[in-house]
Order: structure tokens, then sequence, then C-alpha cells
């Protein structure tokens, strides 16, 4: 299990967890931070921190007229 934070501009905000095997797909603005976050034995450890433009899927003509960029998220892995 992990957890999916998403900080952007505009108090732009999504979390989520993510239970192994499970899809996560979100729209998000340009600008967005992606988080990673597992629990380990300290409590709460950030895995890996990416930029939202790193993981766009497709963007259709509706969505690129809007600031917002859909996103997928590959399943977590069993830690």
């Amino acid at each position: 299990m992990v957890i999916v934070r998403c900080l952007g501009p505009q108090e732009f905000f999504l979390e989520r967890v993510v239970f192994p095997f499970e899809l996560l797909s979100f729209l998000a603005p340009p600008d967005t931070e992606v988080q990673i976050w597992t629990h380990g034995l300290g409590g709460p450890e950030l895995v890996e921190s990416i930029p939202v433009a790193d993981l766009v899927v497709e963007a259709t003509e509706a969505l690129e007229a809007t600031d917002v960029a859909p996103v997928g998220v590959p399943p977590a892995t069993a830690a």
C-alpha cells in the first residue's frame, strides 16, 4: 500500500491510498508535483517525487483546452 499525494497550484490537493495491483488515474494541473509515500518502521517515508508532466498518459483535444492533464499512476508494488 502506498499513499499518492498531488500538490499543485491554486491550492490543488489530491491524496489517495493505492493498494497493490490497483490503478489510479486522475486529472491535475500541469505544474503539480506527485509524491509517493509508504509506511516504514519509523512512520511515513517519501519514496519518490515526480512532476506530473512525466506521468501524462494521453491528452485529448477536449482536455488540451483546459488546464489539467490526465495522469495514470502505475499499480503499486508490494513492499
